[in-house]
């Protein structure tokens, strides 16, 4: 099962996310939070496997909790549930350890692939949200905390590899794109992390789509 606890300080939010979520029979949502406290909490409480964060919450908001839940529990894995006006709050929640981000709006399916993603260790991220991320990197002046490192000597199947992350592309698709085994993928995305520094797949697809737009 994946156990999944969700922060939403909108009650109709939430139960609609519910409803969705047990519309899967190997997802379970083992908690609601209302604020980020609550969130803290329950996420030391229920242990979930993901937890789905609204970022503008009461009190203590979205990112400060995701920041909170990290530094208890390394290993959890944060998405982000995100709006079209929420652009000054995704650098902080990238910075505060958030593991995928999702517009709102995606498609229920999106959702609950999303999740099996991200227990599978691929953060899931919303094509508009990285973009919007790649946006900011590219038209800052000031270096961001955390700052996206520069993309050193990579062979051509590395580039490629690169870009298809950037695009947003799961380690299956790209698989099948280059006609290689799925775990040959993972080699690459993880040799990729290592040698351009990047922390997490979406520090990577961020790098990455920033180096293809700065050409």
């Amino acid at each position: 099962m994946i156990r999944v606890l969700l922060a939403d300080d909108q009650k109709l939010v939430r139960v609609g996310l519910r409803m969705l979520c047990e519309s899967d029979p190997v997802i379970e949502v083992v908690g609601e939070a209302g604020d980020g406290r609550e969130a803290v909490r329950l996420a030391g409480e229920s242990l979930p496997d993901v937890i789905l964060m609204d970022l503008r919450m009461p009190g203590v908001d979205g990112i400060t909790a995701t920041e909170r839940i990290m530094a208890a529990r390394p290993s959890s894995r944060v998405v982000v549930l995100t709006t079209f006006d929420d652009d000054d709050h995704l650098y902080p929640a990238l910075a505060a350890g958030a593991f995928g981000f999702l517009v709102k709006d995606s498609p229920p399916g999106d959702l609950l692939t999303a999740l099996r993603r991200a227990v599978a260790g691929e953060p899931p991220f919303s094509q508009a949200v990285l973009a919007r991320l790649v946006e900011q990197a590219v038209r800052a002046r000031e270096p961001r905390p955390e700052a996206t490192p520069e993309v050193p000597e990579l062979s051509p199947r590395e580039r490629d590899v690169l870009a298809m992350v950037g695009a947003g592309l799961s380690n299956r698709e790209i698989a099948e794109r280059l006609h290689l085994g799925v775990s040959t993928v993972k080699t690459y995305v993880t040799s990729l992390m290592r040698k351009t520094g990047t922390p997490n797949r979406i520090r990577l697809a961020v790098l990455a789509a920033r180096s293809s737009g700065a050409q």
